[in-house]
């Protein structure tokens, strides 16, 4: 029995490092939708960026990875913010098949010269804490996967701060639920799509960051799964719903180890998208998800 319940209790918390990555990446997608309401499929690549970012940092100045974070998530932020005002701001407003097309553009622009800087191979970067485990009852666990979990309740905590304590927050949030609301009492919505998008690629470069830390392979082309697994948990939770992006990340990365673990590797994909058809079916606005239009 208690052997069960120590393996319970390691799939458990695979399964939550796992969804720390997908939280960071569907919160950042989210908070983009809420605001700006467009679909960016190359949010994976930000992520893809950040790795990159990282890596090359870490390697030219052994610094801690983890002390690297701010920097990539301010240099992604910049990147997004150029990404909103040059690509997504001239089409706004003007239908999701150009969004759609323009997003499916940027992922080969960003993939062809990724690979062009840093070539096409296969890399991985090794944390300092790579050999170091904590040992909780029976099990040994990583403490680079409990720095993750720790890391990522710090950076939601703040984002959490920063949108209900801050007028900047107020200013996001009160564009999210009412856009021409939000112009009738003077807040600049244009200036709030710039930050949110730099907000949420921040995010995407913090979630590669924890990819590449955790000691993932990367290489220009590993953002579009993260990516349509951040979209599906973006439905799954609810659209422009931050909370319902951190419950289904959770969902997903538990479901996805038990499911790799007790059925066997070939199941972690499609165990994840199973959940998703089925809370579709019954409840189609997603878990936290608002009903009717």
């Amino acid at each position: 029995m208690a052997l069960e319940f120590d393996i319970l209790l390691q799939v458990l918390f695979w399964g939550l490092y796992a969804g720390c990555i997908y939280i960071l990446l569907a919160t950042g997608l989210n908070l983009i939708f809420g605001v700006m309401k467009i679909v960016n499929f190359a949010h994976g690549e930000l992520l893809m960026l950040g790795a990159y970012i990282t890596a090359t940092v870490f390697a030219l100045s052994g610094l801690n990875p983890y002390a690297i974070i701010l920097l990539t998530m301010l240099v992604l932020g910049l990147v997004g913010i150029v990404i909103e005002r040059l690509c997504f701001r001239p089409i706004l407003g003007t239908g999701k098949l150009n969004e759609i097309f323009l997003s499916l553009g940027l992922i080969y622009v960003f993939q062809n010269g990724v690979a062009l800087i840093w070539g096409d191979e296969r890399q991985v970067l090794n944390s300092p804490y790579q050999t170091v485990t904590v040992p909780v009852g029976a099990i040994q666990l990583p403490l680079d996967y409990i720095i993750i979990i720790v890391v990522t309740v710090l950076i939601l905590a703040g984002l959490s701060l920063l949108l209900r304590k801050t007028s900047l927050g107020k200013a996001i949030r009160a564009t999210s639920q009412n856009r021409k609301g939000a112009m009738i009492v003077g807040i600049n919505v244009e200036r709030m799509d710039m930050i949110s998008f730099g907000i949420g690629s921040a995010l995407a470069a913090a979630a590669g960051t924890l990819w590449v830390v955790s000691g993932q392979v990367f290489n220009p082309y590993i953002g579009s799964i993260p990516a349509i697994k951040a979209f599906s948990i973006v439905i799954l939770g609810g659209l422009g719903s931050i909370p319902g992006a951190i419950v289904g990340g959770l969902l997903y990365g538990i479901a996805e180890n038990g499911a790799a673990y007790f059925l066997g590797g070939i199941w972690k994909d499609s165990i994840s998208f199973l959940i998703l058809i089925i809370v579709l079916i019954f409840r189609p606005t997603g878990l936290f998800g608002e009903s009717g239009e």
